[in-house]
């Protein structure tokens, strides 16, 4: 993307026509990054038990306590837990210091939690960790089947490239996403059974005769086919009927150019390894595999996850791809880094390194960039972990998240459009990442904060960097340890390049983009895994429903800095669970009601949804909300730390758990300029252009709805009310010189009025917005579909009607919406569809 500062500490944010990723396209978070570099809420100074310190005090304090810790306790007491966020610089160093100096393994990151089974996949399939195809295979296949990947709204960028394409799309997904909406194919399988879809499809593929035998002399495990299962078998486990199952497999038999796309449905299981060799195995089968137009693709969730992964960021692996428990590797990686030790066996992994805080194993921890006491399974458990440790470090560019609250000395990071670096997207593309803004504050890079710990720890020369162009100049001469040990990554050509100008270029560099279509596999032969159908998810007589947890279109993990822009939050504001209406029928459950849905392991309420997307017996709930943001609403509280085998990789879909409606006293909706703070049942807070809005809910009706009001907005104001106790309804205008500070309005029934005029009349408008809508003439935008340029569905819905539009395109025309990022053109398609039709 191209960023042009604005002098002001902000920046007007466009898509780079030239980068081979994107081509100028972006999607509505990347659009929206200019909102999100406000100063408001960052961590500017280091902080040593909630109070400012300077970085020498700051920095002596972790390097000290690190070392007393390991010099009584062992370098397992010790543990850092990292992130995708990362750049690459700040990846190898942060290895670098663990493994080769600290001399332990007890480094992973986020990235365990979203890529750690295609990563362990990949190295049991392949011999290495290699995504085999690019970007430009999803325009040039003929059929793409997108398995647990919602594309349209996770990778919306990609998802315009497979419709440009004008391939046939498959979707397996147990619910019926927006992907589904408008793909040619929706295989709404049971979840937990894709290993019986895909080891099905192997089994038919062998019984068709469809083998590439030439391609069959590079690869072991074909005999594994003969235990797939039959097509009743496989219908018994998915709950698909046999047609389905058969229209597929035909499809996918029939069409030589296919690429079969994968993401965190796919790798977040407890078979999530064995889900992503099923297939690996049909793409090593046909052969269609690192050909244009065909090949297993895994997207990953997260900017930096393949840049972590080459740099060994994972507690199971060595950097440059090699092994740690292979000791010639570890001898070359200790060589290389002259380092005084090696890690020898593996470290902990996400789940288990938290377990370790918890039962005092780890006694001093980092945590860099990332919420784990919001992201981690079973998140309060996690949460009481962090407190157990006697020191936690976290460095982070938010002074107030989660988990920062939960740590003895903070130190403040630079962030996106701070800092240089790089990172390597999903088809093994390098990308450099400048700084265009200074440091705000006292913020430092972290890989300068790592290196100056590890200087203090007493290996000075060893990070004694002083730009983050050395740090990569390293990283590429010590990737000649994976070329000669036989892997495909390989960055020596950059060695010594212009850092500042380097272009993006993929690895192997100098190297073919597409790879083993020659069956030159890193471990000779590729390998069938032939897996066994996976278990089912878990479910009990107290816990009859499965949910299952995912992203929506605006936001990202726990919006530490897609909250920060009003633009993202338009379109989904507060979390909320979708439920089957015949489920909801039965449970009493009133669409935009409040639920509280329970596991074994913790608990969350948020606004139901009652939607045929999700089958009966199954919910889907978002992951963004923290308890920054919302009272009870992070979702891996109720998700168990259960792990795939192979890759430790956590399970956060299929849990078994309850949900029950809720009957509050009242509900309310809240907009205000500034940031308003409640202590209710419920309150979901998100940002507007002007101000805050806030969703609330309370088990007792306040005595005094005039001081509550000033109360959860922080104002003291003239009260303009309309207050009517017998019908239970309550509306407060706070007025504050001519101009609306704040306003309430509860009533017993969740709250119907216009939320995009209340949040634009804030700081504008006055008592008349007691009413709840726009006045006689005025329009009413209505809920938002388009982020990128704010576009409401009234506004879409009036121009159908008025203009005659039969087509996303028009729509595109007429009002800009679906024209940026495109992840709103199915819902576009959606609301024309019955005019398009009739047009027909």
């Amino acid at each position: 993307m191209i960023a042009s500062p604005d002098g002001q500490g902000g920046a007007t944010i466009a898509g780079d026509p030239d980068h081979p990723a994107n081509f100028g396209r972006l999607c509505s978070k990347g659009s929206a990054l200019g909102e999100t570099l406000g100063l408001d809420g960052r961590l500017l100074t280091p902080q040593v038990g909630g109070v400012e310190a300077s970085w020498d005090a700051a920095l002596d304090l972790v390097a000290d306590r690190f070392r007393e810790t390991i010099a009584e306790h062992g370098p397992d007491s010790v543990a850092f837990y990292v992130s995708g966020q990362f750049l690459t610089e700040d990846y190898y160093v942060a290895n670098k210091l663990m493994k080769g100096f600290i001399g332990s393994a007890n480094i992973d990151t986020n990235s365990r939690l979203c890529m750690a089974s295609s990563v362990a996949g990949h190295k049991r399939a392949f011999g290495e960790d290699v995504v085999p195809g690019t970007y430009a295979d999803l325009e040039e296949a003929e059929l793409i089947v997108l398995t647990g990947s919602n594309l349209a709204w996770c990778h919306p960028v990609l998802h315009q490239r497979v419709q440009a394409g004008g391939a046939k799309v498959v979707v397996i997904d147990p619910r019926r996403t927006v992907t589904a909406d408008g793909a040619d194919m929706h295989l709404a399988l049971r979840p937990g059974s894709d290993v019986a879809l895909w080891s099905g499809l192997l089994g038919h593929l062998f019984g068709e005769g469809c083998i590439d035998l030439d391609f069959a002399a590079h690869v072991e495990g074909m005999a594994g086919a003969a235990s797939a299962p039959t097509l009743a078998q496989v219908a018994a486990a998915t709950g698909l009927t046999k047609q389905e199952l058969r229209a597929f497999y035909a499809l996918w038999t029939r069409t030589e150019k296919v690429v079969s796309v994968y993401s965190q449905g796919v790798n977040q299981a407890a078979d999530g390894t064995d889900r992503v060799n099923a297939i690996l195995d049909c793409h090593l089968a046909t052969g269609r595999i690192g050909k244009s137009g065909c090949g297993p693709f895994s997207v990953t969730g997260q900017p930096n996850a393949m840049g972590g992964r080459e740099v060994g960021g994972l507690a199971n692996m060595l950097a440059a791809h090699l092994d740690l428990e292979n000791a010639a590797h570890r001898e070359a990686v200790q060589g290389f880094w002259a380092s005084p030790a090696i890690a020898d066996k593996q470290g902990l992994k996400a789940v288990d390194l938290f377990r370790a805080c918890a039962d005092g194993r780890v006694k001093a921890l980092w945590i860099m960039c990332t919420n784990p006491a919001v992201s981690m399974p079973e998140a309060d458990a996690v949460r009481a972990a962090i407190r157990n440790v006697p020191f936690v470090v976290v460095s982070d560019i938010e002074a107030e998240t989660d988990t920062v609250r939960l740590a003895d000395v903070a130190l403040p990071a630079t962030g996106w459009g701070e800092k240089d670096g790089t990172v390597t997207n999903s088809e093994r593309r390098i990308s450099r990442q400048r700084a265009f803004l200074p440091a705000p504050g006292e913020a430092m890079d972290d890989w300068r904060i790592i290196a100056e710990v590890g200087k203090r720890m007493g290996w000075a020369e060893a990070f004694g960097w002083s730009c983050a162009a050395e740090v990569f100049d390293e990283w590429t001469r010590m990737t000649a340890l994976s070329r000669d040990f036989g892997k495909v990554l390989d960055l020596t050509a950059l060695e010594g390049c212009d850092y500042d100008a380097m272009a993006p270029v993929m690895w192997p560099v100098g190297g073919p983009e597409r790879l083993f279509a020659d069956g030159a596999f890193p471990r000779g032969k590729g390998q069938i895994l032939a897996p066994r159908m996976g278990e089912m998810p878990l479910r009990d007589r107290r816990h009859p429903f499965t949910l299952n947890t995912g992203r929506v279109r605006d936001h990202w993990h726990t919006m530490t800095r897609t909250g920060r822009s009003a633009k993202l939050s338009l379109h989904i504001a507060e979390p909320f669970v979708e439920v089957h209406p015949a489920d909801a029928a039965a449970l009493g459950i009133a669409p935009a009601g409040l639920v509280r849905i329970a596991s074994a392991h913790g608990a969350m309420i948020a606004r139901a949804q009652v939607t045929d997307r999700v089958a009966r017996g199954q919910l889907f709930a978002p992951i963004h909300w923290t308890g920054e943001t919302a009272s009870t609403a992070r979702v891996d509280a109720l998700v168990e730390g259960r792990v795939d085998p192979v890759s430790g990789q956590p399970a956060l879909k299929g849990m078994a758990v309850e949900i029950k409606a809720l009957a509050p006293a009242w509900y309310g909706f809240c907009v205000s300029t500034a940031r308003p703070a409640a202590d209710t049942l419920y309150w979901a807070r998100a940002r507007t252009a002007a101000g805050w809005q806030m969703e609330l809910a309370g088990a007792e009706t306040p005595g005094d709805w005039v001081a509550f009001a000033r109360d959860l907005c922080g104002v003291e104001a003239e009260a303009v009310t309309v207050l009517d106790a017998t019908k239970g309804i309550a509306r407060v205008a706070l007025i504050a010189d001519g101009r609306l500070a704040g306003a309430l309005f509860a009533a017993r029934e969740p709250v119907a009025l216009s939320r995009p005029h209340l949040r634009d009349a804030l700081g504008e408008g006055g008592a008349e917005v007691l009413a709840g809508r726009p006045g006689n003439g005025m329009p009413d935008p209505g809920p938002v579909v388009c982020a990128c340029f704010g576009v409401g569905v009234n506004t879409i819905v009036t121009a159908v009607a008025e203009q005659g539009l039969v087509s996303v395109e028009e729509i595109g025309a007429a009002l800009k919406a679906g024209t940026n990022c495109g992840a709103c053109r199915p819902e576009l398609a959606a609301l024309i569809a019955p005019r398009a039709v009739a047009a027909e």
